[in-house]
């Protein structure tokens, strides 16, 4: 049953499309297909209706911490604003501590306010990034993701197992060397989750 009025029409333009596609919609298969569609929809790009700054909840810390702290393999879905297909990775978060130390499960759910859009790669690690320093005080941020396109995968080209690599940095992560070393090192771009 659908809430409202939106919904509905949703659904119709769900209807509408696979019956251009040369489907039949009253078969028993696809039913429930429109419903199905918007609920997944909804899912897929809950972030619009997310704000990340009610992921500000940081900690107090006693004595000043001055080393990186990293949130390495973060999993994500997002959706390709180019062909409404989903892409999938990893994602890498580091950042220097100002004042305080943000709560890990704040930063999955950063990554989750960003991805849980219509996307691209690139623009994800740096609205993070920036959201990281301008929002949060770090006085470094890095964001590095990996990401396997089903844009490229399923058309196109139809190439499996390319991962796309973006990385986006500011503060000292970006200006010195060693703590770019630092970063690289800790890091280690590996693709376990998405080979």
């Amino acid at each position: 049953m659908c809430n409202n009025s939106k919904d509905k029409a949703f659904e119709k333009r769900v209807k509408d499309n696979l019956t251009y596609l040369g489907e039949d919609i009253s078969r028993p298969g696809l039913r429930e297909t429109p419903k199905r569609v918007r609920k997944a929809w909804q899912d897929l790009l809950s972030g619009y209706r997310q704000n990340p700054k009610d992921y500000l909840k940081d900690f107090a810390i006693e004595k000043p911490y001055h080393g990186m702290i990293l949130l390495r393999d973060c999993e994500y879905v997002s959706v390709c604003e180019h062909h409404l297909l989903p892409f999938f990775g990893l994602v890498n978060i580091a950042y220097i501590p100002g004042s305080r130390v943000l709560g890990v499960s704040k930063l999955a759910r950063l990554v989750d306010t960003y991805t849980r859009r219509l996307q691209v790669q690139e623009r994800i690690g740096q609205q993070i990034v920036d959201f990281l320093v301008e929002e949060a005080g770090v006085k470094a941020a890095a964001c590095m993701i990996e990401g396997r396109h089903m844009c490229m995968m399923a058309r196109g080209v139809e190439k499996q197992n390319p991962v796309m690599v973006t990385s986006s940095v500011r503060g000292a992560m970006a200006d010195n060397a060693s703590t770019k070393a630092e970063l690289m090192a800790a890091v280690q771009l590996r693709g376990s989750y998405i080979r």
